[in-house]
């Protein structure tokens, strides 16, 4: 009776330092990555999310694990998995940072930066409030929850548990993941710079012809009706790009980690 007290005991433990080792990866994924860790969402509710994704990924992650039968480096266990968290997480971040650096060009080419504002955790233009808010509720409903559990599993294989990810090898990766969010981001702000364009353009022949006319406050309506009609013509379009480019990298996030 007492050996088997002693074996569930000695099981537990175990099982206990696994899920510690887990969190600390999650949790730190959890703080910055999007929909979950959002600061509109109350700190409980995420402790809570960070924990649900704890118990999901522990069973799948033992495989990955070194032996923590002995006494575990601790410092090293909480740095690294600290790491690869706080990286995971940042790169989910990003591609919110692309909607919001969208909507934020958007919203300048179109003179709707300070028009029908809305009350975010982060300030923005409506446009890239309207943008984030739509992109985080299809992410969700396509899935994003059971796509963040399979990245969480797929970085054990490339950041194993207690070692240092190499610089040379994460900072260049870091870097592509940054140099594809600019690009992304002026690529589906694309529309409404282009008709910005156009329409300084014709702003300035019109008031080559008619120098006498305030050109200005004729045509600050048009550009203002004419951006919200881009808005709703392109924003599902927008949201299908970004979505797209989400999965992808959801599918090969470590294609240029060590």
């Amino acid at each position: 009776m007492t050996e088997t007290a002693a074996l569930a005991i000695s099981q537990m433990q175990a099982l206990l330092l696994t899920g510690f080792v887990v969190f600390l990866r999650v949790g730190a994924a959890a703080a910055v990555m999007p929909a979950f860790g959002d600061r509109v969402v109350p700190m409980r509710v995420r402790l809570l999310l960070a924990l649900g994704f704890t118990v999901i990924v522990a069973p799948g992650a033992l495989a990955s694990f070194p032996d923590l039968s002995g006494p575990p480096p601790w410092g090293l266990i909480l740095a690294t998995e600290t790491i690869a968290g706080l990286a995971i997480g940042a790169t989910l971040r990003l591609f919110i940072l692309t909607l919001q650096m969208c909507g934020s060009m958007a919203a300048q080419a179109t003179s709707l930066a300070q028009i029908f504002g809305g009350h975010a955790a982060d300030p923005l233009p409506a446009i890239g409030h309207i943008m984030v808010v739509s992109a985080l509720a299809l992410a969700a409903m396509l899935g994003l929850h059971v796509k963040i559990v399979m990245l969480f599993l797929l970085s054990y294989d490339v950041l194993p548990p207690g070692q240092f990810p190499a610089a040379a090898d994460l900072m260049p990766w870091g870097l592509q993941q940054v140099a594809n969010a600019f690009s992304l981001a002026f690529t589906l702000a694309a529309p409404f710079i282009v008709a910005a364009l156009i329409y300084n353009l014709a702003l300035g022949v019109i008031n080559k012809a008619m120098p006498q006319l305030m050109v200005a406050f004729v045509g600050a309506p048009a550009i203002t009706l004419g951006g919200l009609a881009i808005l709703a013509l392109c924003l599902p379009m927008i949201l299908s790009v970004w979505s797209d480019r989400l999965d992808l990298f959801l599918a090969a996030p470590f294609q240029a980690a060590p």
